[in-house]
């Protein structure tokens, strides 16, 4: 009886936490969005870093829990995809476009940052639904495992972008690096990180979007059953 209680009330606060978790962190991309359009309507892609900056740095790193959440078990996504993709997105954000200012007027940040939003305010309404309620409308499920298919295109474009685009500063400043002699004994190049970050994304990338196309699959499957 105390097992099946204690069972009880652990599912009830780990759907109370991850519930809370998937619309806060909603209402960080939403935010994200909402900026992001509004500048594009009004003074130019040039200006949509600057606008959505804050909420754009909180909403990402975020995603560090996702991370813990899969380790610990709260959620059945594997490490070993939500991983990657996390690492992915926070080097853009704090490695690339935090780090090198330069970089943040291109339009890339715009299709970057609408790409990644959209995708984002779907997956977190989606999760929140569930935890919240225990179940997703059927609309809201085929837009999670659909609108991929063109914003994962181009959100990843415009990470290889960017990343691109940052390599002359990345090397001109030698931020980040670390020459020896030094007391470490170690050096490190961020130019060649940058790089090798970059390569990363030619499997990476297919990988990803098969796992997603798999993913996809499965959920639709569901639908044509009920």
């Amino acid at each position: 009886m105390d097992q099946s209680i204690c069972w009880i009330r652990s599912s009830v606060l780990r759907r109370l936490y991850l519930g809370t978790y998937n619309w806060v962190v909603f209402v960080g991309w939403a935010s994200v969005l909402y900026k992001a359009l509004t500048i594009l309507s009004g003074p130019g892609y040039q200006h949509v870093y600057g606008a959505v900056e804050t909420p754009l740095l909180l909403a990402q790193t975020a995603a560090v829990l996702e991370i813990i959440h899969s380790m610990v078990g709260l959620v059945r996504s594997p490490v070993s995809a939500t991983l990657p993709q996390v690492f992915s997105r926070l080097y853009l954000t704090w490695g690339i476009l935090w780090s090198f200012p330069q970089v943040r007027t291109h339009w890339l940040v715009s299709s970057l940052v609408i790409s990644w939003s959209i995708t984002e305010i779907i997956r977190y309404a989606f999760f929140g639904m569930k935890e919240v309620l225990g179940v997703a409308p059927s609309w809201l499920l085929w837009l999670r495992y659909s609108t991929f298919l063109v914003l994962y295109p181009t959100g990843i474009s415009s990470e290889v972008g960017l990343i691109y685009m940052a390599l002359p500063f990345i090397k001109e400043s030698e931020k980040y690096c670390l020459r020896m002699p030094n007391k470490l004994n170690f050096s490190f190049d961020y130019f060649c990180c940058a790089i090798l970050v970059m390569g990363n994304y030619i499997p990476g990338g297919p990988h990803m979007y098969q796992y997603m196309l798999t993913q996809r699959k499965k959920a639709l499957s569901k639908i044509k059953k009920e």
